[in-house]
């Protein structure tokens, strides 16, 4: 959070965090033509075309260095152009007095973070639960990537508390950490890479293509970049469990529960909120977290989004306190 040449003083990237953020809560997503994330989405599918191979009928695949070096080089070039175009712009904002720095910033932060729209999607699982349980797989398949055909309704909310948790890191916490170590390249960059691992990062086939080796790179320089932010949104959601509706999580048991996911990083916030909640969360025939915790229920799923609530509140209220301790430096 020091200033240079390139990057913004930390007088003005502290408080850029909950303004990005109080745009986020009145005015949300901006449109889709407008939006940057939709951008590197596009990019990403048109790269892809050339980084994976094509499925083939009798079953063969290609040789792993041709996918793999196609996937690296096309991520690696589309990196760098956001990086290039993330730090011309913040160039040109370094060029304002601090105060306006941290306006703008926290205006080109906001398209990088979503608080808002996640909220809202898992809010409408449950909604759509009371209506039917197919209706609440049906907006469940909007949120994840898993079959959803099968899902009990217990199993439907599961998956949604797991995804505002694991989305938690990836929409808000990780974008916020890495725009406050390296300014809005940091942030464009995070989201581009999180953004190419949720399209590229599969093994095996997927809509005609083979991911295995191609989506490699995108899978473990995410992994790489989410590392800190997935264990610093646990510590958010540990915090936030100490409010109304949380129980008692044991820090010491969180590394052995995340550990049950695939993933190095995404257990930890699920395994976080399922402690704090007291609720069993896993995916079926993959794994379990809390095991002996209780099936979530409505009353869950509002516990839930309180919860990551609170833990975006703690998250800002870090910004502030780290902004109102630099001013209060730079007066003595």
């Amino acid at each position: 959070m020091v200033g240079g040449p390139f990057l913004p003083d930390a007088l003005a990237l502290a408080p850029a965090v909950p303004v990005a953020l109080a745009v986020d809560r009145w005015w949300g997503e901006p449109p889709v033509r407008w939006h940057p994330v939709v951008w590197m989405g596009k990019a990403l599918e048109h790269l892809g075309r050339w980084a994976a191979p094509a499925a083939r009928g009798d079953g063969g695949t290609e040789a792993a260095a041709g996918p793999f070096v196609r996937g690296a080089l096309a991520w690696l070039c589309l990196a760098a152009a956001v990086c290039v175009v993330a730090l011309g712009l913040q160039f040109w904002l370094l060029q304002w007095p601090v105060w306006a720095q941290a306006l703008l910033l926290g205006l080109c932060l906001k398209p990088l973070l979503a608080w808002r729209m996640l909220r809202s999607e898992v809010a409408a699982v449950e909604a759509a639960l009371e209506q039917s349980l197919q209706a609440g797989r049906e907006r469940l398949s909007w949120l994840c990537s898993r079959d959803v055909s099968q899902l009990t309704e217990s199993e439907v909310r599961e998956t949604a508390i797991e995804t505002l948790a694991e989305n938690l890191n990836d929409s808000v916490v990780a974008p916020v950490f890495w725009f406050l170590v390296a300014g809005l390249p940091g942030a464009a960059l995070y989201r581009m890479a999180n953004t190419a691992d949720a399209m590229w990062g599969y093994r095996g086939e997927r809509q005609g293509r083979v991911w295995t080796w191609a989506g490699k790179w995108a899978a473990r320089t995410d992994d790489v970049l989410s590392w800190l932010p997935a264990r610093l949104t646990a510590g958010l959601l540990w915090a936030a469990s100490h409010g109304p509706g949380g129980a008692s999580v044991r820090w010491s048991r969180l590394p052995q529960e995340a550990a049950f996911t695939p993933s190095p990083n995404g257990g930890w916030p699920m395994a976080t909120m399922a402690m704090a909640l007291g609720v069993r969360l896993g995916k079926p025939g993959v794994y379990v977290l809390n095991a002996m915790g209780a099936e979530p229920g409505t009353r869950d799923m509002e516990r839930a989004l309180g919860m990551a609530g609170r833990a975006v509140g703690w998250g800002v209220a870090l910004c502030v306190l780290a902004a109102l301790s630099i001013w209060i430096g730079t007066l003595s």
